[in-house]
């Protein structure tokens, strides 16, 4: 198969990037310097993500406001303009399709970014809903993120007005004499900004934030990390169509509008099983696992009590470089999910201790102003 690439393919390559298929495109796993010392760098300075391959979609027309509360348990009506949104397309099983960014640009119209391996099927999710509104996908746009203490220092000297943005808000700016839209959010769990540019100005976006001395390049493995420390799902991994926003941690992303006492409740596909669930949890939770050494685990093991019954899977695991320590998501039986319980995992003939953790691992860093 072809892989699809991104604008800025090329600058990775002459970055020194290793290359790897990720979701039908060519991407930067890391650089030469690793990914123990991209994500400590994003850490302590800032770091350059290109996530071009994501989808960049605008839903615009009379309506747009309700069509997108019809399909996401989000009060979509109350966004402000230029005010972003965490979200989740749900099934009439109450699991979920995907999870995306929603801004709002106008009174009705609506900037989405929706994870690369589910572009294909949200368009046509979205497309089957249509009633009058236009869906038009950025096919050429770049978007790049600059996360990290660093990050709102070296925006300020490109661009001074985004600089003054505060978390999850939006505003359409120049950076490098080039028209853009720049969000202060990210997935690393730091201060940090995104921003949507044409693609052909992509490149010399990135190079312009790379001349800043904090600032250097930073692959996918580092970016899974960081997110994994952030506490963050990963869709294909912490959700999926089986798995519900209550067990998964994510009742804060259902709106008080949209529970069951709210202004506008339920609405959205599988609202009676999720606003049941909220009321009756699921046998099942999502936690944070430390390791007590330094073996790692790895996805698709099984999470056991001391008596050798499985309690669940792990479905994310890396080393947390913040840490020092391995780390690790599972899903586990509720009773056995409370921080400080310990456990342990399967890993080949041995029997590894672990402890369920608070998350996220390594506290959040927003700018919340």
């Amino acid at each position: 198969m072809t892989l699809k690439t991104t604008p800025l393919n090329a600058l990775h390559r002459q970055l020194g990037g290793k290359m790897v298929p990720f979701a039908g495109y060519d991407m930067p796993v890391q650089y030469a310097t690793g990914i123990i010392r991209e994500h400590l760098q994003t850490r302590e300075g800032a770091g350059l993500f290109d996530v071009s391959h994501m989808g960049q979609l605008i839903l615009k027309g009379e309506g747009s406001a309700a069509l997108l509360e019809s399909l996401v348990p989000v009060d979509v009506l109350g966004l402000e303009i230029d005010r972003q949104t965490y979200a989740l397309f749900t099934n009439e099983q109450g699991g979920v399709l995907d999870d995306l960014i929603i801004t709002r640009w106008g009174q009705e119209c609506f900037f989405l970014v929706v994870n690369a391996a589910c572009k294909a099927d949200d368009i046509a999710h979205l497309r089957a809903h249509l009633d009058g509104q236009t869906l038009v996908e950025l096919e050429d746009q770049a978007l790049l993120a600059v996360q990290g203490p660093a990050a709102r220092g070296v925006i300020g000297e490109l661009c001074p007005a985004a600089a003054e943005l505060v978390f999850m808000q939006g505003c359409r700016a120049e950076i490098c004499g080039v028209e853009a839209y720049l969000t202060c959010s990210g997935y690393t769990g730091e201060d940090g900004f995104e921003i949507s540019v044409a693609g052909d100005a992509g490149e010399m976006v990135a190079r312009s934030l790379l001349e800043a001395q904090t600032v250097a390049p930073v692959g996918l493995g580092a970016r899974n990390s960081l997110r994994m420390e952030a506490g963050l799902c990963l869709y294909g991994h912490e959700l999926s169509t089986e798995i519900d926003p209550v067990q998964a941690g994510l009742m804060w992303s259902i709106s008080k509008a949209r529970r069951g006492d709210g202004a506008r409740p339920g609405g959205f596909p599988g609202a009676e099983v999720i606003l049941s669930r909220m009321d009756n949890k699921p046998p099942l939770r999502r936690v944070g696992l430390v390791v007590e050494g330094k073996r790692p685990l790895r996805e698709g093991q099984a999470v056991q009590d001391e008596n050798g019954t499985q309690l669940g899977t792990i479905c994310s695991a890396c080393y947390g470089a913040s840490l020092g320590k391995p780390i690790a998501m599972a899903y586990i039986d509720r009773a056995a999910g409370e921080p400080g319980t310990l456990v342990q995992v399967a890993v080949r003939d041995k029997l590894l201790p672990v402890r369920v953790a608070t998350m996220p691992f390594v506290p959040q860093r927003y700018f919340r102003g």
